[in-house]
């Protein structure tokens, strides 16, 4: 199994921004050569594309962050969040192949479709679902040529030590397809991974048909085993009736730990999370995980909300899947209070104990076949490192789960990935 953490903590860009000595990438950096020298696989730096989504101001943009990251680093993987829906296929291959290339073969694409944002990119408000991914397919149809579009050899040393170019060996593409069209080829070198390694998050129906398709990882809210098992199962039953290899895609977890010394800490800890809850506030963040078109404003929080509010999934243009995973907590009875408890890890997997206890927790859907490389946050925090570092991962290495260094000189040799097959040349 692999690991994963977020490409930053706090304080975040918006602390740092108001201290003239500090750069908002301060701690950032700080927590990549704490993840790396921990041997965690890879940095995970996701995106926000409006003001104040889901209580937040928004993120600093992914690439250059992590490209900035790359310099203060040698080894550690470097996944950067991008949508489909708001970039150009052209500039995204030159984008990841770029920071492919300046950080030797560490790159990683987490491709989502968004779900918010559509404000700053034009009228016409955001696209179904069902164009979004079809965009989406397309895109990935596209970069993937771009990058199959020099062949071995087009590139090579000459007696001087310039470069010469076997202009025969690189391929123009000409598609020309329902939302692109891209004569190609890609004008940067060939990549050192060939291809950056492809994650994708979104659990609807059009989603984990984009993943079994494309994505060698998807990324996943699975808040239980059932869940997991059952979309494990569903997504890789698709994948290998469209010829791909046995076990693709992995499956990448989200992980909200609350680490105890003791079990009675942990819990304790668990009770005042709760407490501190804001229930009104709550309310709408639950509104939320069914879509947003829910009013819960004048419901008791101590009984189970009626099953008539659910929206019908099909008509929902946001995070199905999320809104999957809360009407079925609405369909097992869940008070309101149960769900803006639950609202708090947004549908996310959620363990408390000590670090045995969660070993055990990942133990068990390791060995399940239902998890492949897992989120650790919390690096920048002492006390939080070392249940992470020192007690988590120590347990799960002791276990035989997680490596105890990386596995290859770039991020695809590390995760263990193969190349796909190479993209035919445009005739």
């Amino acid at each position: 199994m692999k690991t994963v953490t977020p490409a930053g903590g706090s304080p975040g860009p918006y602390e740092l921004a108001i201290d003239p000595t500090r750069s908002t990438a301060d701690t950032a950096v700080r927590v990549a050569r704490l993840a790396e020298e921990a041997r965690i696989d890879a940095l995970f730096a996701p995106d926000l594309l409006t003001f104040g989504a889901q209580g937040t101001i928004g993120a600093q943009e992914p690439l250059v962050f992590v490209s900035a990251l790359s310099q203060v680093t040698s080894d550690i993987g470097l996944i950067a969040t991008v949508s489909t829906t708001f970039h150009h296929p052209f500039n995204l291959a030159r984008l990841f192949g770029t920071l492919d290339h300046v950080s030797n073969g560490r790159a990683a694409w987490n491709l989502v479709t968004s779900s918010i944002g559509e404000e700053n990119f034009g009228p016409g408000g955001l696209p179904s679902p069902e164009e979004r991914y079809a965009r989406a397919a397309e895109t990935l149809e596209i970069v993937n040529a771009l990058w199959d579009s020099w062949e071995p050899g087009a590139l090579r040393p000459g007696p001087d030590g310039q470069a010469v170019l076997d202009a025969s060996r690189v391929h123009r593409i000409d598609h020309v397809g329902e939302y692109f069209s891209v004569a190609g080829p890609l004008n940067i070198p060939p990549l050192p991974q060939r291809r950056p390694v492809q994650i994708q998050a979104g659990q609807s129906a059009a989603g984990m048909e984009l993943g079994a398709r494309y994505a060698e990882i998807v990324f996943t809210a699975l808040p239980t085993m059932e869940g997991a098992l059952s979309f494990t199962k569903r997504i890789r039953d698709r994948a290998a009736e469209l010829g791909r290899a046995p076990g693709l895609p992995l499956i990448f977890s989200s992980f909200h730990a609350t680490y105890g010394a003791t079990e009675e800490e942990a819990q304790r800890l668990v009770r005042e999370k709760r407490e501190a809850i804001d229930y009104e506030r709550g309310r709408a963040q639950v509104a939320d995980m069914l879509g947003g078109g829910v009013d819960l404003s004048g419901l008791p929080l101590d009984k189970p909300l009626p099953e008539s509010l659910l929206p019908e999934v099909s008509s929902v243009g946001r995070r199905r899947g999320r809104v999957e995973i809360f009407s079925g907590y609405v369909r097992r009875g869940y008070t309101l209070r149960e769900l803006v408890i639950a609202a708090q890890d947004t549908g996310h997997w959620s363990v408390a104990g000590t670090p045995e206890q969660l070993a055990d927790a990942v133990e068990e859907r390791f060995r399940a076949g239902v998890l492949d490389v897992l989120s650790l946050g919390g690096l920048h925090d002492p006390r939080q490192h070392d249940f992470v570092v020192n007690g988590l991962l120590h347990e799960l290495r002791k276990r035989g789960i997680v490596t105890s260094d990386y596995g290859g000189s770039t991020l695809r040799e590390n995760l263990g990935l193969e190349l796909p097959a190479r993209l035919p040349a445009a005739v």
